[in-house]
């Protein structure tokens, strides 16, 4: 079976420490040649261009750019202050605060690392002062900045709408509950641990004049998913047009409104989120290459039927599905994850009737957790870095955040309503 070969060359790849890109090549390469395929190499590489040519794809990079601009600009440190000013009075005060910053920049970043990066800058130093563990405010921050994957405007549902032929507006529409829910258990779990350890004891609260000020220097910042959301949801733009208005949208809070980023600034920025768009790229492709040999081989009707024979029912499968996800995100960023697993599993869940917008949100869910599990996980490794902490110590205070993701995750994989009553009640 040709997928036990791919597994094992890719999986060799992997340990060899060899990079994403070639790792997808060669084990697309190395397959054809030990199953004696006859296709040739020009073959793989024409699925590579054919997999960056679409010109919907063009969102990505916008809406990276657009996530860029807005970190730069001080987006993060304002929507704190919003945060600080309703939360922080609460037990545990300043790690709900965390929560809350990281809800409010993944709604207008669309990316956990830079969610983590720019809040975890500002919230780890703080989190410290008020005698907070540096391994707890590293923890909090890489599971945390996970929300940004969740949160509509999000780059992963973006891809998964464009690989899975799905609505890109029922998707972010879908995304609002399960992206809320885990917000408020992770905000649960800092005050119960604020009042049982006794982290950060609740201060005065402030004043709703205090509030409403706070409120009023984030509203720029704020309007911009309401704007994206808006413009799609209403057919006033596409999803890659929208992309467009979120990098203008973002230019004009960040240096018009706030005048917090100079123009300076701009080409460096824009430099940085364009390397970080030809890595993407580059993986877009060669999963292409990858996923054109596993559909001409016709791997995901194999996989299917087998899956059909093994699970026995939806609920069973979905169990499975979890694991394997969580598995495969462990090893790979949530957007090569996504792109390889998404063709084998979709003609599963067609099979058992499930809802292609909740089917997504499982995945986008599942891989998240990839992003703060060690060893490479991508929000961890930032916060980490930031804090100065070993692995182990975070992984330690990481246990009940855990905990609670996983039980949203049920929630979100097993009640499809969580998912899916904004995008019925919209429709």
């Amino acid at each position: 079976m040709i997928i036990s070969i791919l597994a094992i060359l890719f999986l060799i790849a992997i340990v060899l420490g060899i990079p994403l890109v070639y790792a997808l090549l060669l084990t697309t390469i190395g397959a054809i040649a030990i199953s004696g395929l006859d296709y040739s190499n020009s073959v793989v590489w024409h699925a590579f261009i054919g997999g960056v040519e679409p010109s919907h794809l063009l969102a990505i990079p916008l809406f990276i750019a657009a996530g860029a601009v807005l970190s730069k600009g001080g987006v993060g440190q304002r929507m704190i202050d919003f945060a600080a000013a309703l939360f922080g009075w609460l037990p545990g005060g300043l790690a709900v605060v965390t929560v809350a910053s990281s809800m409010l920049f993944g709604a207008v970043s669309g990316s956990a690392i830079a969610g983590a990066a720019a809040i975890g800058s500002i919230m780890i130093p703080g989190m410290e002062k008020r005698g907070y563990p540096k391994s707890y405010s590293a923890a909090l921050i890489a599971v945390s900045g996970t929300l940004g994957v969740i949160i509509p405007p999000s780059i992963s549902m973006l891809v998964y709408g464009f690989v899975a032929n799905v609505s890109v507006k029922d998707l972010f529409l879908a995304g609002v509950g399960p992206g809320i829910l885990f917000g408020l258990g992770l905000m649960g779990m800092c005050i119960w641990q604020g009042r049982r350890l006794g982290y950060d004891a609740a201060v005065e609260r402030v004043s709703t004049g205090q509030v409403w000020h706070a409120f009023l220097r984030c509203v720029p910042a704020l309007a911009m998913p309401a704007v994206i959301l808006g413009g799609i949801w209403s057919g006033l733009f596409t999803p890659t047009e929208a992309a467009s208005v979120a990098v203008v949208y973002g230019l004009v809070v960040s240096m018009a409104i706030q005048r917090s980023l100079k123009w300076t600034e701009l080409p460096a920025l824009l430099l940085d989120a364009f390397t970080t768009t030809a890595v993407v790229m580059l993986i877009i492709g060669a999963t292409a290459s990858l996923s054109w040999l596993i559909t001409v081989e016709q791997v995901p009707q194999e996989m299917a039927a087998f899956i059909r024979e093994q699970a026995g029912g939806k609920i069973a499968f979905l169990l499975i599905l979890n694991i394997v996800l969580i598995i495969v995100g462990v090893f790979l960023e949530p957007l090569p994850a996504l792109l390889l697993t998404a063709p084998l599993f979709i003609p599963a869940a067609k099979a058992f009737e499930i809802d292609p917008v909740q089917f997504g949100l499982i995945i986008v869910c599942n891989l998240a957790f990839g992003l703060f599990t060690p060893p490479v996980g991508g929000t961890l490794f930032v916060s980490a870095r930031m804090a100065r902490v070993g692995m182990g110590a975070i992984s330690k205070q990481m246990i009940p955040f855990f905990l609670v993701s996983m039980i949203v995750l049920l929630a979100v994989t097993y009640f499809p309503p969580l998912s899916l009553w904004l995008v019925n009640l919209l429709r």
